[in-house]
């Protein structure tokens, strides 16, 4: 990675490491000198070298009558660095008590159109493991023919089977369970007058739970094992009630 781009991700971005790399470079210099070498006002490049003096990245000092700035050591910065680690790792037990206190409620995220969707979807290829889910064809509607045939090449390719319970729509039928064998499926079909589902629910991963909705183009992804638990037993109830296609 580039310095700069570095010295971005360690909050020294944008103007700010043009002026305390410009203060490297010229060893000492004045505001005028830094901030023409950095390409900037010199009432900002002061500005700056406070800032950064604060920071104990530059220093300063007096020669005749100019007052000389000079870039420290960058190995200050390292220390700096080490000093917040020192310090995080005092109050990590704390932040950590509190943390599991709060990992015992769900955690929940929700997203928003059609890429948000997609999103959504994806989340499901992440992990290895069983997919259950409901599944209605309203997705193929909303997102497309290329988006569901580039899905189902992604769960195929990376091994992720599923068993699957929706309406006997026509796409379904004509689409879907043909091809159940290639595509790691194991379906079971309901009738669709009494239950047409307009909403996906895939229960997977790590106590994972996500609802799709393709019609309102919104998706929620719900993480916790009290609601992954029971969704997952009521999928298996309705399974196992189910007659084999």
């Amino acid at each position: 990675m580039e310095i700069k781009s570095i010295l971005e991700q360690l909050k020294l971005g944008g103007k700010k490491a043009d002026v305390y790399l410009a203060s490297l470079e010229l060893g000492s210099a004045t505001v005028i000198e830094i901030a023409k070498k950095a390409g900037i006002k010199r009432t900002t490049c002061y500005d700056i070298l406070l800032d950064l003096e604060k920071e104990s990245l530059i220093s300063e000092t007096v020669k005749g009558k100019k007052r000389l700035f000079i870039g420290e050591d960058p190995e200050n910065i390292q220390k700096r660095l080490k000093e917040r680690e020192v310090l995080f790792s005092e109050i990590l037990p704390q932040l950590k008590s509190i943390y599991n206190i709060k990992g015992l409620r769900p955690k929940i995220r929700f997203y928003e159109g059609k890429e948000g969707l997609k999103e959504v979807y994806s989340d499901t290829l992440k992990y290895k493991g069983e997919i259950l889910g409901f599944i209605s064809d309203a997705v193929v509607h909303v997102l497309g023919n290329e988006w569901a045939e580039k899905y189902l090449k992604m769960r195929v390719k990376n091994r992720i089977p599923i068993r699957a319970i929706y309406p006997a729509t026509e796409y379904f039928l004509k689409d879907f369970t043909p091809h159940d064998q290639q595509q790691l499926r194991i379906s079971k079909i309901i009738d669709q007058k009494k239950y047409p589902f307009s909403i996906e629910i895939n229960i997977y991963g790590f106590q994972k739970v996500a609802l799709m909705s393709a019609k309102e183009e919104t998706g929620i992804i719900i993480e916790g094992k009290e609601i992954y638990n029971t969704l997952k037993l009521i999928f298996e109830l309705l399974w196992n009630i189910l007659p084999e296609k």
